[in-house]
């Protein structure tokens, strides 16, 4: 059995980048480092490097609950150090008084930037303040880019590790029937959509599974899947527990507050 049959086709790419870092660690005893990656890409090198004795395997994104965090994966009997994951971190000041940040906003200013966004790891927001993490090899670039954020005039300075927000995620948990699990009818259900209305979205490329954009409505959904819906947030399937009398599947969810 190919090791491809157990992803989706386009997580090909990424799996033929770990194989071949995973190769150098080993046999040429140098670590990598990968780009910032989402907790579908920590899963998939987790799989394919798992607990081996050859090669090590560690990641940060800054702080304890981040999101997006780089790799790195090492050569035998070697130990990583913070610095080797060369991460910057960045504090926004914006007129606070007058305006309010958006993830969106503030993601679209930094790849507005021409930068890629796995060279961005977490944006952070609490209350007025407003932070990032981002490769330290972008940092002077993103310094002297990040003037604007929409229509509002930012600047960007950098501030230590200690200084970053430790958010943790406000999960809402709820329960609900399906007929299926398909992706439109999940997300019709979490969200009090139409299936119609939910379907669209899914066409037009609104809808993510696992940090992708999802494909089809139809995209059979699995305990654990995180979903998200442009303007409606993010959620998951925390479990799928069991059918009902009338023969529907019940589902537990949560919603990212």
């Amino acid at each position: 059995m190919s090791i491809y049959e157990h992803f989706r086709p386009e997580e090909r790419s990424l799996i033929d980048r770990i194989l071949d870092w995973k190769d150098q660690a080993a046999t040429r005893y140098v670590m990598k480092r990968t780009d910032f990656l989402d907790p579908r890409g920590q899963a998939i090198i987790r799989s394919l490097i798992g607990n081996e004795d050859e090669v090590g395997l560690v990641f940060s994104g800054g702080y304890p609950h981040a999101e997006r965090k780089r790799a790195l994966i090492l050569p035998p009997y070697t130990e990583a150090a913070d610095r080797d994951f060369k991460l910057a971190f960045f504090e926004v000041n914006y007129p606070s008084r007058f305006k309010t940040l958006t993830h969106r906003e503030l993601l679209g200013a930094l790849t507005g930037t021409g930068i890629t966004r796995d060279k961005i790891g977490d944006l952070i927001f609490a209350g007025d303040r407003v932070q990032f993490v981002a490769a330290e090899e972008m940092e002077s670039y993103l310094l002297l880019n990040v003037t604007s954020v929409g229509r509002t005039s930012v600047s960007c300075r950098t501030i230590d590790r200690a200084s970053l927000i430790h958010n943790e995620e406000d999960w809402q948990e709820a329960e609900g029937t399906v007929s299926s699990l398909r992706l439109d009818t999940v997300l019709s259900e979490i969200h009090h959509l139409s299936r119609s209305k939910t379907a669209e979205m899914i066409a037009q490329g609104h809808a993510k599974v696992n940090w992708r954009v999802a494909g089809k409505k139809d995209e059979d959904l699995r305990e654990g899947d995180t979903l998200s819906l442009r303007g409606y947030g993010r959620s998951k399937i925390i479990s799928v527990e069991g059918i009902t009398k009338k023969n529907k599947i019940r589902l537990r969810y949560g919603k990212l507050r």
